[in-house]
């Protein structure tokens, strides 16, 4: 069988990373975009999701890419039309979102997939293998960007719900979740928020693995030039460093693994395979994370940010 999927908010992600995807594997064609200001090629084309499920009776599935302020009410019409839902990170505003829309699949028997896909960077899985084997002792996360790059011409992540420089930063959350094998806790958190904006545009994070790992980490929306995505861990056999997103490996000191990334062909495979089972894979562990930065952090003004 092959999935005939609709896609929702042909945006940049979309184009970047979902189309490319989709047309790489087997298992799931796309048939066609609900989107405000955009078409889709060879495709067919509506303004919105309501105006797709009603033209598309025949569609299986329902691919969500935009901004998440919006995304629980587009999921919950999906779902409740029937389709499966794969969700672009981070798959909702809040965990209650989630939470009710993990329960509604499971009421209406189809899948539901939160795509946290920096998981599925090349070096994740093995350096979850090693750290299995060793005692964390420390953890130190720099994740910084430059928001121009990523989301120019996108107010809505600056909005209440946007996330910020969390947008990001959820990633490596999600990587952190994934390769330690014990619950984590929040527990302090400085925010920068600009003065013309909602959102942070840096925030630092002290976190605990339940053992007593200590995990700073630094989110920054600001740097120019080559970015960071890494992820050191010191444990009592060694240390590790995840760099590149989590596409490259070294252990001590020295490179194990350098791959290209891909992570959309691999979660749409996952996606392929779960509409099969008909199962449902939406952890809210990074999600959780954010949620509980936001509510103990301390929230810090800072100069105006014009992007």
């Amino acid at each position: 069988m092959t999935i005939r999927a609709g896609l929702v908010g042909l945006g940049k992600i979309a184009r970047d990373q979902h189309l490319p995807a989709i047309e790489k594997i087997d298992g799931i064609e796309l048939v066609a975009v609900a989107s405000r200001n955009a078409q889709g090629e060879g495709v067919n084309n509506y303004p919105d999701l309501g105006a797709m499920l009603a033209g598309e009776p025949d569609l299986d599935a329902v691919i969500l890419c935009q901004p998440p302020q919006v995304r629980y009410h587009a999921a919950r019409q999906a779902l409740l039309a029937g389709k499966h839902v794969f969700l672009e990170k981070p798959p909702g505003a809040t965990v209650s979102e989630v939470e009710a829309l993990t329960a509604l699949a499971k009421r209406q028997g189809v899948t539901l997939y939160a795509s946290w896909h920096s998981r599925y960077a090349a070096a994740v899985a093995q350096a979850k293998a090693w750290i299995a084997e060793r005692k964390v002792e420390r953890i130190d996360i720099q994740w910084r960007e430059d928001v121009r790059h990523w989301h120019p011409g996108q107010p809505w992540i600056w909005e209440a719900g946007g996330f910020g420089v969390f947008d990001p930063g959820i990633n490596a959350l999600s990587i952190l979740t994934e390769i330690v094998g014990e619950p984590i806790t929040v527990l302090s958190a400085s925010l920068e928020v600009p003065s013309n904006k909602q959102a942070p545009i840096g925030a630092t994070l002290a976190m605990a693995t339940a053992s007593g790992a200590a995990i700073d980490t630094v989110f920054d929306w600001r740097q120019t030039g080559p970015q960071t995505w890494d992820i050191a861990v010191d444990t009592d056999k060694g240390s590790l460093l995840l760099s590149e997103g989590g596409n490259t490996l070294r252990l001590d000191g020295e490179v194990q693994m350098k791959a290209p990334d891909e992570e959309y062909p691999t979660m749409y495979r996952r996606f392929v395979g779960l509409v099969a089972d008909t199962a449902i894979d939406a952890d809210t562990a990074p999600l959780r994370l954010v949620a509980d930065a936001f509510l103990c952090g301390r929230h810090c003004p800072t100069a105006a940010f014009e992007d």
